[in-house]
C-alpha cells in the first residue's frame, strides 16, 4: 500500500520513480496480485495515469486490463475502470490538448494502432458486446463508450465483427430503450458509427424497430425546438435511409412519413431562431429530401412524393416556403427540398401551382420566387434553389410548361398590367444587365420548353416590343441580336442554350431561325475564329446551333438546304475543325460537373454554365450531328427516302393499330351485350320456373276446389243443389249474426264489470288517503286493501282468458268468412249459364258479399273493442301494482310501530320492576311506602 500511496502522490522519501517504471509496477501488480482490492487499487491508478502517459499504459497495461475484463466480471468498479483506462488509451477526443503540441497525425496513428491491438483478437469485441449488456452504469457507460470509440478507429473491421457476432447489432438496440438519457444518448452516437457505409447493419438496424425508437426520442425532446440528441437521431436516420432503398421502403411502408410533419409546424412567430434549431431543421429537411431524391429508384421516389402529400407534409413545406422571419438558409434548403417533392410528380405540382404568397393582392408562389431569381441582390445560393424549383416544377410537366408559355402569349398578358406574370418576369431577366439573371431565365425558359414541340411552335408568336416607335421583334429574333452583339460569355451561353434546345426536334423553329439572313454568318463567324480558352465555350455551343440547324432542317428554304450549309461548313471551317469545336463542349470541366445530378451546384456565379437537362440534349445531338456533316447528298438523299419509306411504314402501322384498337372495342362491347344476355336469359329461366310452379299450386288449388263443390257440379244440371248451397250459406250467415249478438253481449258485460273496478278502484284510492289517521284504521285498510286487490287480480285474470277467447272466436269467424269467399268465387263459373235462377243466385250472392262485408267491419270493430279492452287492462293493473305498492309500504309502516310499542312495553316492563325493587329497599330501612308513591316521590 505504501507503494500505491506513493503512485497516488503521497509524501514518499527518495528519488521519484519514472512514468514507465510506475506504470509497468502497477501492471505486475494487477497480474500478480491475489486480493481484488489490489488489483482494483492498481487498475485505478493506471486510469488516472491512461491520459498523461497514453503511449506506456497502452503498450503495457492493455493485455492485464483485456485479462481484468475476462476474469473479474463479478465486480463492476474494476470492470467499469478497466474500461474508463482502455478509452482514455484508444480514443482521440481527449487530446486536444496534445494535438496542438505534436502533430495530429501522430495521435491519429497511435489510437487507430491501439485499436487494431484491441481488435486483432475478436474475442475481445464480442467480450465488450457482452459487457454492454450489464444493465450496471459504471460498465455500461465505458463500455458503450469504448466501442463508439473502436468504431471511429477501426470502422469496417469493427463492422464485420459486430455483424458476425451472434445478436451483435440486436444487443445494441437495446441501448434505446435505456432510461438513463446519458447512455441513450451515447447509444445513438454508437450507432451512427455503427451504420456508416454498411447497408447489411443498416438494414438490421432499421427492423430492430429502430424508427420507431428515434422518431419516439425526437417527438420526446421537443422535434425541431429539441437539442443536441435531435440533432444526432436525426444523423442517425440519414445513415439508415441515404442510398438504401430497402430502409427507404419499410420507412414509407411503415407510415413513418406522417410522423414527420410535425417536424415542419414553426409558428408566426419566427424572429430569434436558436443555431440548435437552425441545425435540426436543416437535417429534417435533408431527411425529407433522402427520401424523395432524383436518385433514387422512380418508382419509391414517386411514392413516397404521393405520401408526402396525402399526409399534408408538402403544405407543411410551402407554408415555411411563404412564411416571413425564417432564416436564408433554412428557407434555401426549405426552396430545394420542396423541389425534389414536386419534381416529375404531376399531383405534387399541380398543388404548389396553386399555393399563393400571403400578399396584397395574393401572387402565386411561382411568380414570387422567380422575382427573387432575377433580383441581383438576392443571394447567390437562393437564386440557384428558385431555378431548381422551377425546373422540378416542369419535370415531365407538360401542363405546367403550357401555363408559363402561355403568360407570353399575346391573346394571354393581361393588358391593366396590374400583375407579373412568369412569362414576363423570364422575358424581363432574360435582357436584363445581370449575366446571372440572363443565364437563369435563359435556362429556365428552356426547361418549358423541353421535348414539348407544340410549345416551341407557339413561342415562335411572342413578339417584343424594345424601344418606343420601333417595330416589335420576335423573341427569337432578340436572342440571336443580344448574341451578336458580344455580351458576356455568361449571358452567351445561357441565351444559345436556350435556342439549342429551342430548334432541337423543331423544323419550324429552325425555318425561322434561318429565315434570318444575318443567323448563319455569324454562327460561322463564330466558329472559324481561333479565340483563347474562354471563348471556347461558346464556340463550341454556337457549332452544336448550326449542327442542329442542319439536322432539323426540313429544305424549304432554298439558300439554307442541308447541303449548301455543309458545303458552308466546307468552305469557312473545315469539317474535322467543326468535329473540333463540338467536342470542345463535353470535354469542358463545368460540363461533367452539370452531368452529375439535376441540382444546380456551384461554388460561385462564374462556374453557372452549364445546365443538367442540357447536357443529356448536348450527348444525345453530338454524335448525330457528326455524322450528318459527313454525309453526301446522296446519302442524304437515301436517308430522306428512308425516312419517308419508314414514315409510309409507321403510318401504315398505325392505321392498322388502330384498326386492331376498334376491333377490341368492338369485341369488348360485344363481350359486355353477351354477358348481359346470358344474365338476362338466367333471370327470365327463373321467372319460367317459378310461373310454372306457381301454375301448378293453381292447378291444385282448382282440384281441390271441384272436389268440395261435389261431382253434381260439374254438369250443372241440379238448380235445387245450387238454391240448397246458396241456403247452407244463408243459414250460416244468420249463424254469424247471432253469434256477433252474443259476443256484444258479452262485450256490454265486460265493459260493465271494468266499470265496476274501475269504482273500486277509486274507492281503494279514497280509502288508502284515509289511512294514516289512526294504528288500527291503518289495519283494517291494509286487510281491506290486500283482499280487494286479491279480487282484482282474480277478475282480471277471468278478463283476460275472456278477452283470449274472444280473440280466438273472431279469428275462427275470419276463417269462415275467408272460406265462404273461396266457395263463392269457386261458385261463380258454375251458376254462369243458368239463365233465370242463376239471376237469383247472382243476387243472393251480392246479398251475402254485402252481408260478408258488414261482418268484417263488425269483426274490425270487435277488433278495435279488444285493443281498447287489452290497454283499460292494463292501466287496471299498473293502478292495481301501484296500491299494491302502497299497501307493501303501509305495511312496513304498521310492523315499524308494532315493534316501537313493543320496545316500549318493554322499557316500562324494567320501569316497575325496578320502583318495586327501590319500594322493598325502603320498606327494609324502615320508610313507609304507599302504594301510589313512585320512586322520583321517595327520593323528594
Amino acid at each position: 500500500m505504501n507503494f500505491l500511496r506513493g503512485v497516488m502522490g503521497g509524501p514518499s522519501a527518495g528519488p521519484q520513480p519514472s512514468g514507465a517504471d510506475t506504470i509497468q509496477k502497477l501492471c505486475d501488480r494487477v497480474a500478480s496480485s491475489t486480493l481484488l482490492d489490489d488489483r482494483r487499487d492498481a487498475v485505478r491508478a493506471l486510469k488516472s495515469l491512461s491520459k498523461k502517459y497514453r503511449l506506456e499504459v497502452g503498450i503495457q497495461a492493455m493485455e492485464h486490463l483485456i485479462h481484468v475484463l475476462q476474469t473479474d466480471r463479478s465486480d463492476s468498479e474494476i470492470i467499469g475502470y478497466a474500461l474508463d483506462t482502455l478509452y482514455n488509451v484508444i480514443s482521440n477526443d481527449l487530446e486536444e490538448e496534445e494535438q496542438e503540441e505534436n502533430s495530429a497525425k501522430q495521435v491519429d496513428d497511435l489510437g487507430s494502432q491501439f485499436t487494431e491491438i484491441f481488435i486483432k483478437q475478436q474475442e475481445n469485441v464480442t467480450l465488450l458486446l457482452t459487457l454492454v449488456e450489464e444493465f450496471d452504469f459504471h460498465v455500461r457507460w465505458p463500455g458503450v463508450k469504448l466501442l463508439t470509440s473502436l468504431l471511429k478507429q477501426q470502422g469496417p473491421q469493427v463492422q464485420q465483427i459486430i455483424l458476425v457476432s451472434p445478436m451483435g447489432v440486436s444487443r445494441l438496440m437495446d441501448l434505446l430503450a435505456d432510461s438513463r438519457e446519458v447512455i441513450r444518448n451515447d447509444g445513438v452516437l454508437l450507432l451512427q458509427q455503427l451504420t456508416k457505409s454498411n447497408a447489411a447493419i443498416q438494414k438490421i438496424v432499421a427492423f430492430e424497430n429502430a424508427f420507431e425508437r428515434l422518431l419516439d426520442i425526437i417527438t420526446e425532446e421537443g422535434n425541431s425546438d429539441g437539442g443536441i440528441v435531435v440533432e444526432d437521431c436525426l444523423l442517425l436516420l440519414q445513415n439508415l435511409l441515404k442510398n438504401n432503398n430497402s430502409n427507404q421502403n419499410f420507412f414509407k411502408e411503415g407510415s413513418y412519413i406522417q410522423r414527420m410533419k410535425p417536424w415542419f409546424e414553426v409558428g408566426d412567430d419566427n424572429c430569434g431562431w436558436s443555431a440548435q434549431k437552425v441545425t435540426n431543421l436543416h437535417l429534417m429537411l435533408q431527411l425529407v429530401r433522402v427520401l424523395v431524391s432524383p436518385t433514387n429508384p422512380p418508382g419509391a421516389t414517386s411514392s413516397c412524393q404521393k405520401a408526402m402529400f396525402h399526409c399534408g407534409l408538402l403544405q407543411q413545406l410551402c407554408t415555411i416556403l411563404m412564411a416571413t422571419g425564417v432564416p436564408a438558409d433554412i428557407l434555401t434548403e426549405t426552396i430545394n427540398t420542396v423541389s425534389e417533392v414536386i419534381r416529375g410528380c404531376q399531383t405534387n405540382q399541380d398543388y404548389f401551382a396553386s399555393v399563393n404568397a400571403p400578399s396584397n393582392p395574393p401572387r402565386p408562389a411561382i411568380v414570387v420566387l422567380l422575382m427573387s431569381m432575377v433580383n441581383e441582390r438576392q443571394p447567390f445560393v437562393l437564386r440557384c434553389a428558385v431555378l431548381y424549383c422551377f425546373q422540378c416544377f416542369l419535370y415531365k410537366n407538360q401542363k405546367g410548361q403550357g401555363e408559363i408559355v402561355s403568360t407570353l402569349l399575346p391573346s394571354t398578358i393581361d393588358a391593366t398590367g396590374n400583375s407579373v406574370s412568369a412569362g414576363q418576369l423570364l422575358c424581363g431577366g432574360l435582357f436584363s444587365t445581370d449575366s446571372l439573371s440572363n443565364w437563369c431565365a435563359a435556362v429556365a425558359l428552356a426547361h418549358a420548353l423541353q421535348e414539348n414541340g407544340t410549345l416551341k411552335e407557339q413561342l415562335l408568336r411572342v413578339q417584343l416590343a424594345t424601344s418606343i416607335g420601333n417595330p416589335p421583334v420576335s423573341l427569337l429574333q432578340q436572342c440571336t441580336n443580344i448574341l451578336s452583339q458580344g455580351s458576356k460569355v455568361q449571358t452567351r451561353v445561357g441565351l444559345l442554350m436556350l435556342l439549342c434546345t429551342w430548334l432541337s426536334n423543331c423544323s419550324i423553329a429552325v425555318t425561322h431561325f434561318l429565315h434570318n439572313p444575318a443567323n448563319v454568318p455569324f454562327l460561322t463567324g463564330q466558329i472559324a475564329e481561333n479565340l483563347g480558352e474562354e471563348e471556347q465555350l461558346v464556340q463550341g455551343l454556337c457549332a452544336l446551333l448550326l449542327g442542329i440547324s442542319i439536322y432539323y432542317n426540313d429544305n424549304s428554304l432554298e439558300n439554307y438546304r442541308k447541303e449548301k450549309l455543309k458545303q458552308l461548313i466546307e468552305k469557312r471551317i473545315g469539317r474535322e475543325n467543326f468535329i473540333e469545336k463540338l467536342g470542345f463542349i463535353s470535354k469542358h470541366e463545368l460540363y461533367s460537373r452539370a452531368a452529375q445530378k439535376p441540382q444546380p451546384s456551384f461554388s460561385s456565379p462564374d462556374h453557372m454554365m452549364f445546365d443538367h437537362e442540357f447536357t443529356k440534349l448536348v450527348k444525345e445531338l453530338e454524335g448525330v450531328i457528326s455524322k450528318a456533316i459527313y454525309k453526301s447528298s446522296e446519302e442524304d438523299k437515301k436517308e430522306e427516302e428512308v425516312k419517308k419509306t419508314l414514315e409510309q411504314h409507321d403510318n401504315i402501322v398505325t392505321h392498322y393499330k388502330k384498326v386492331i384498337r376498334e376491333q377490341d372495342q368492338e369485341l369488348e362491347e360485344l363481350k359486355q351485350r353477351i354477358s348481359t344476355l346470358t344474365s338476362q336469359n338466367e333471370q327470365l329461366q327463373a321467372t319460367v320456373t317459378q310461373q310454372v310452379s306457381q301454375i301448378q299450386q293453381h292447378k291444385d288449388q282448382y282440384n281441390l276446389l271441384k272436389v268440395q263443390l261435389g261431382k253434381d257440379t260439374q254438369h250443372h244440371n241440379s238448380h235445387g243443389d245450387t238454391l240448397q248451397m246458396n241456403g247452407i250459406q244463408t243459414e250460416e250467415v244468420s249463424k254469424l249474426k247471432e253469434e256477433l249478438e252474443e259476443w256484444k253481449n258479452k262485450h256490454e258485460l265486460l265493459q260493465g264489470q271494468l266499470k265496476e273496478k274501475d269504482s273500486v278502484i277509486e274507492k281503494l284510492n279514497s280509502s288508502q288517503l284515509e289511512m294514516g289517521a289512526t294504528e288500527q284504521s291503518l289495519q283494517t285498510s291494509r286487510f281491506g286493501g290486500l283482499e280487494h286487490s286479491n279480487e282484482l287480480q282474480k277478475e282480471l285474470e277471468m278478463l283476460r282468458s275472456q278477452l283470449q277467447l274472444q280473440a280466438a272466436e273472431i279469428s275462427k269467424l275470419q276463417m269462415e268468412n275467408q272460406k265462404l269467399q273461396v266457395m263463392n268465387t269457386a261458385a261463380d263459373p258454375m251458376l254462369g249459364d243458368s239463365g233465370a235462377p242463376a239471376a237469383m243466385s247472382s243476387e243472393l250472392e251480392a246479398r251475402l258479399e254485402q252481408e260478408i262485408k258488414e261482418l268484417k267491419s263488425q269483426v274490425k270493430a270487435l277488433s278495435e273493442e279488444k285493443e281498447s279492452l287489452k290497454q283499460q287492462l292494463d292501466s287496471s293493473t299498473s293502478t292495481v301494482a301501484i296500491l299494491q305498492d302502497k299497501n307493501s309500504r303501509l305495511e312496513r309502516e304498521v310492523a315499524e310501530s308494532k315493534k316501537e310499542q313493543d320496545d316500549l312495553l318493554v322499557l316500562l316492563a324494567d320501569q316497575d320492576q325496578k320502583i318495586s325493587a327501590q319500594k322493598m329497599k325502603l320498606k327494609d330501612f324502615g320508610v313507609a311506602v304507599s302504594q301510589g308513591m313512585d320512586l322520583g316521590s321517595s327520593w323528594v
